[in-house]
Formats: C-alpha cells, structure tokens, sequence
C-alpha cells in the first residue's frame, strides 16, 4: 500500500505529518512512502532525509495524492470551496485520510469528504483510553504549545521571572497565572515554575487541583461543589451555570490584579472557547504585564485577544498566535508523526498487510466518514452533499 505526505499548505502551518525516522518505520511495515519534495523544509527535515530513509519524492501534490491509498497530513486537505488549490480533488476515492480536520468548526467538509467517497479519520477525536495515548494528538501537541506559550511570554516580558539577589537590590520574582490546566496548562506551570516565577493554576476541573500542587504551584479554587460535575468522561472541561461563572469572575479579578503574566489555554469541544479575562480584568492589570491566549483561534479567552496579533490594551500586551505547535515547528512535527504511526501500526498484521478493523474503538471514535457515508455519530446529522 502506498502513503502520501503532501505539503502543508494553510496559512501558519510548518508542520509535517511524517520525518524521517516515522518513513523508515513505515517502510518497515511494507508501506510504500512518497513525500511531496519540500514537505519537511519548514520544519528542518530536508528532501534528503526522506530519501535516505526509503520514502520516493514526488514534484508536486497531484503527484504525491494521485494513487495513495493513505494520505497522512497536519491540517485538513484544501477544498475548491475555500479558494486555492483544491487538495481534496486530488485524494482517490477509497483512500484513507488521516488528519487534525477540526470536524466541530467545519462540518460542511465533513459531507465533502464523504461525497468525495474517502474515509476521513479526525486524529483529535481519538479516544482518551490506555491504549491510545500514543495516538493523542491532542496532547502531543498542546504539551509544546504550553511550553512555548511561556516561553512568548517571557521574550514580551519586560522583567526577569526568578527572584534574583543582587549587590544593587532584589528583583522580585515573576507572578504568572495558568488559566485552563489541561496537557498544555500543566506544562505552561512546569516551564514558568522552571524559569523561577511563582505559579498559580485555575481550571473548572477539580482532578486538576492535586496536579497544579504537585508541580509546585498554588491551586485558584472557586466553588468546590459546583465543580464536581466539571468534566466529561472524557476528561475535558464542561460549560458551566451562569452561578458559577459569576462566582469565578469575582475570584479570577482579585487574582488577576496580582499577577504579571496570564497564559490562557481553556477550551470546550465543538463550542466558543470561555472568557475567563474580561476587559475589566485587564485594566486592572499592572502595566507592562503579559497575557498569552492559546485560544484565540476559538474566540479566545480573553475578547481582547486579536487572532495573529501582538496588540498592547490598557497597558497589558496580548499575545495572540495562532497555531501554537506550529511555532515549535520540529518536535511537533516529530511527536505528532509518531502519532500517526502508532495508529497505523497496529492494523499491519505479523504475516504482513494492512486491514483496518472498523469495528476497533480507535477507528469508530475517529472515523468520520466511509463508503460516501458521514458514519461519526456526533456528526451524522451535517449536510448530504458539500
């Protein structure tokens, strides 16, 4: 069977679904591998790499997609409804394509996919059991986004994070406030804590408390029993009543006008990402602190967020970035290339060949469409025809 991997081609994407060491495992299993030439460049794995672990380069996308039977990508293909190249028309019906398709905000491709008779597996579905978390997606990439967000902050930051004692005085430590404490919150706390700031940690989820306090931060606690029923089975955050969400604006303003930086990573699944920073709260910030929103594609956690921008309000600058592993180009890739061969892997028999079992729980919890049929059941009900 042969795999593709094409360029990306969305705005702000650097990442590649497959590296060199992810082809040579591939090859391993007796798949053929092309690689579209300069699909790697903007992640610093060159043409050469992929050609020296067995992959074959093909010129362009239509060469790459023509005859794959499975087609790895980053970001969901281009369709001719967007405008451009349309990737989607490339793909052979009966292919198998495995990508982040961000279903939830773009349900009309879902039907597109469908009419284009591919099987289209959401890798961000994946369900969150044992056996899938070295197909988390989610979670490979947000752990760098997490990182990296800190790591933003501290270059717009005008001050040092660590308490410093000095023969000329004492520079005070950093004050930096985590708000959603998921896989990229919890590495934001690990790598401020790291750099010498005191960390605190918010998140609706009361599992999360012992988590934030294990890592040496303080846990922001704003209604124990409200939060009981705060997370789904799984394990992400539920939309909480306007009680609690009244509740938790008096305590994230006082806790606000004591920190230095914010970084915001809350998000719901298939809904607008919470406002947890409202503009009150930034002007009541100390000049020159820093927010950082990990949300913003999704509407952001704070309204004064502006998607790809830097902007300065009130006297706090927002950081804006969209695709954030993207900007920690090279080890997301190569996480996120492992990803996917770790969920390919297991479908290759020990006498050799490749069959999907469709029934497997890794399959039906990511597949969305088969047979020129939307089959996910949280999307069953989107359009029949693109």
């Amino acid at each position: 069977m042969k795999i593709a991997i094409p360029k990306e081609r969305r705005a702000d994407e650097k990442r590649v679904a497959a590296t060199p060491e992810t082809v040579k495992k591939l090859k391993g299993l007796d798949f053929d591998v092309v690689v579209e030439s300069g699909a790697g460049e903007a992640a610093s794995f060159a043409d050469d790499g992929y050609r020296q672990a067995g992959a074959a380069l093909a010129a362009d996308a239509a060469a790459a997609l023509g005859d794959a039977d499975i087609v790895l990508k980053v970001q969901r293909p281009l369709t001719a409804a967007e405008g451009g190249p349309d990737e989607l028309s490339l793909i052979k019906r009966g292919a198998l394509l495995i990508a982040m398709l961000a279903p939830y905000g773009n349900r009309e491709q879902i039907a597109a996919y469908a009419n284009a008779g591919i099987a289209a597996f959401a890798m961000e579905l994946m369900p969150r059991i044992s056996r899938a978390q070295s197909m988390d997606v989610l979670s490979s990439q947000a752990n760098l986004a997490g990182y990296k967000a800190v790591i933003d902050a501290a270059v717009q930051f005008g001050r040092a994070f660590p308490m410093m004692m000095t023969a000329a005085g004492t520079v005070a430590p950093a004050r930096v406030i985590v708000l959603g404490v998921g896989v990229a919150g919890l590495q934001a706390i690990a790598t401020a804590r790291r750099l010498g700031a005191i960390v605190s940690g918010y998140d609706v989820r009361p599992a999360v408390k012992e988590q934030v306090q294990s890592l040496g931060a303080t846990f922001v606690e704003v209604d124990a029993e409200a939060t009981k029923q705060a997370e789904t089975a799984g394990g992400y955050a539920r939309e909480m009543s306007e009680d609690y969400k009244r509740k938790q604006e008096q305590v994230l303003r006082e806790t606000m006008k004591k920190q230095d930086i914010a970084i915001a990573t809350a998000l719901i699944p298939g809904k607008k990402a919470p406002v947890l920073i409202t503009e009150e709260m930034v002007r009541e910030m100390k000049p020159g602190s820093v927010i950082v929103d990990l949300a913003v594609e999704a509407g952001g956690n704070c309204p004064l967020s502006e998607l790809g921008k830097v902007v300065v309000k009130h006297g706090v600058t927002i950081v804006g970035y969209p695709n954030y592993p993207s900007r920690i180009a090279v080890d997301a890739s190569a996480l996120y290339a492992r990803n996917l061969y770790n969920f390919l892997a297991p479908f290759v028999a020990k006498e050799g060949g490749f069959q999907i079992k469709w029934d497997d729980e890794l399959v039906t919890g990511t597949l969305l469409t088969r047979d020129g049929r939307i089959v996910h059941p949280n999307f069953a009900e989107a359009p029949a025809s693109a």
